[in-house]
Parts: structure tokens; C-alpha cells; sequence
């Protein structure tokens, strides 16, 4: 049995699709009732617990062979630090409780760092705490999602501005699809590791001036690419919705990105595929 926490995300259920399809047992568990109705519904089990309800979590987690878990950034979240170390807790402590033998942990590129890095922080702490726990840990260590593009669309499509928070936008960088990504979940939920390791999932490259070029053909319109100045970050993400923490948060792990500390440093890579036009197709259909 695998279970697949955060199943209403886009990682978790692309993997939870992956193993169905693959005939796998998988238990889903969400938040809501509904949602699990619909898991239910498509041939999953469904169980109802928070992340943050340690004793909910692990009765969800009993006799299960593989976990994947995430930690989810919480944009409410009054103190992101305790919010993270909340779940953190939890989620250690339940897989510690029911001896889970495999999980598997959508991390990040830099979460090797304690600090620096903004959200990814928590990761760090994350990855730390499980591998506490005594089951093999698999840390996928993603770069950026495709689908981040989704962020500047409503503003690229009403005012034909491409915003981008960097020194430049000519840098190339991975991005990987979260469906491939999903399926790497599921490929190594079933194919455990002899030990714990760090994995570096790699997309395709792009910079920001190619995936402004790709989202304003999707879009019919020529974008304007708006490099912020760094200084200006927290400024224009606070004008932007986001809480000054959250702003400030932000504009750290941006900086962090752009000095190269979220390269690829994992015990070995995989390589996916996905063009960020089909990520894009999908999107705006």
C-alpha cells in the first residue's frame, strides 16, 4: 500500500494517478471530505487528516509500504518558520510511530543549506527530521515547476507584462513538469532505494526571456519582459498581495536563485522531459 499525501496538489496526484494506473493499492489522504469521496470514487482509498494531526496522519499511515509527503507553504501562515516546524513534527513523528519503511519528500534544489533560501529552509529541516526517523528517505529535489508560469498569466494576458525577479532574464534553468515529476514519485515509490539518497529531478532549460517568448505565443500577444531590480522585490511583491514575511521570504529565495545556490547537488539526477509548451497547452485550454 502506498499512501500519497497532499493528493490534491498537482505532484501528489499525478503520482497517485501513476500508481493506479500501474495497478498499485494507494490511499490517498486530503483534507477534505469531498475530496476523498472523489479519490474514493476513481478506486483509491481515501483517508481525512491534516498534515499538522500527527496521531489522524498516522492512523491514515498504518501498513503502509511507501509515503510521499510534502510541506506545503502556507501564505496565511502568521510565523512561516513555526508553521513548518508544526508539520514537521507531525509528519516525522507519524512515520516514526508507524516504522514506515520509505519516504519519499518533494524537497527543492538548495535545501542541502540551513539558511539563505527563504521557504526552502523548511525543507532543509524537513529532510533532517526524517531521516531521523529510521526509513529510507527519498529527497526529490525539483528547480522550478513549468507551471509557475501560471503566477504572471492573469498579467501577462491584461497587461502584456512578463515580471521577473532576477539579475537577468537570459539565464537558463531547469524546469520540470509537475506530472513528470509525479511520476517520478510513483516510479520510485515502487522501486525503493537500499538507502537513503537525494535525487535532482531536471527539466528542460529555459530562461525567463524564453518562457515569456513561449507564454505570449501561447497567448497571441508579445510579452514585455520587466526585470525587477533586487532591491525592489519585497516592494513590488507586497503590491503584488503578499504579506511583508511572505514578501520578504520571497525575495530571499529569489536571491538565493539567482546566486546559484539552488544548482542541482543531489546524490544522482533524473532527467524529465515535458516541453513547457504542452505544460502551457494544458494551462491555458
Amino acid at each position: 500500500m502506498y499512501v500519497i499525501a497532499g493528493a490534491t496538489g498537482r505532484v501528489g496526484s499525478a503520482a497517485a494517478q501513476e500508481l493506479m494506473d500501474a495497478h498499485a493499492d494507494v490511499r490517498v489522504v486530503v483534507r477534505r471530505q469531498a475530496d476523498a469521496e472523489r479519490w474514493a470514487a476513481r478506486g483509491a482509498e481515501a483517508a481525512v487528516a491534516a498534515l499538522a494531526d500527527r496521531a489522524a496522519l498516522g492512523t491514515a499511515l498504518r501498513g503502509c509500504s511507501g509515503l510521499f509527503v510534502l510541506l506545503p507553504f502556507d501564505l496565511s501562515a502568521d510565523d512561516l518558520d513555526a508553521h513548518a516546524d508544526e508539520l514537521i513534527a507531525s509528519v516525522a513523528g507519524a512515520v516514526a510511530d508507524q516504522r514506515v519503511p520509505h519516504v519519499v519528500m518533494l524537497s527543492s534544489g538548495g535545501a542541502d543549506l540551513p539558511e539563505g533560501t527563504g521557504p526552502i529552509r523548511g525543507l532543509h529541516r524537513m529532510e533532517r527530521a526524517l531521516a531521523e526517523t529510521g526509513a529510507t528517505v527519498t529527497a526529490l529535489r525539483s528547480g522550478h515547476f513549468q507551471e509557475k508560469v501560471g503566477d504572471v498569466i492573469d498579467v501577462a494576458r491584461e497587461a502584456g507584462v512578463y515580471p521577473v525577479f532576477a539579475s537577468s532574464a537570459d539565464t537558463a534553468r531547469p524546469m520540470a513538469a509537475t506530472r513528470d515529476i509525479g511520476a517520478v514519485v510513483a516510479d520510485v515509490l515502487q522501486n525503493p532505494p537500499v538507502r537513503s539518497e537525494v535525487v535532482d529531478v531536471l527539466g528542460p532549460e529555459y530562461s525567463e526571456r524564453t518562457v515569456a517568448d513561449l507564454l505570449g505565443a501561447a497567448l497571441g500577444r508579445e510579452l514585455h519582459v520587466a526585470t525587477v531590480p533586487e532591491e525592489a522585490w519585497p516592494a513590488a511583491l507586497i503590491e503584488a498581495g503578499f504579506r511583508p514575511h511572505i514578501a520578504e521570504s520571497l525575495a530571499e529565495l529569489y536571491r538565493a536563485d539567482d546566486r546559484g545556490l539552488l544548482a542541482p547537488r543531489g546524490d544522482r539526477a533524473v532527467h524529465v522531459s515535458t516541453e513547457l509548451a504542452s505544460t502551457l497547452d494544458a494551462m491555458l485550454a
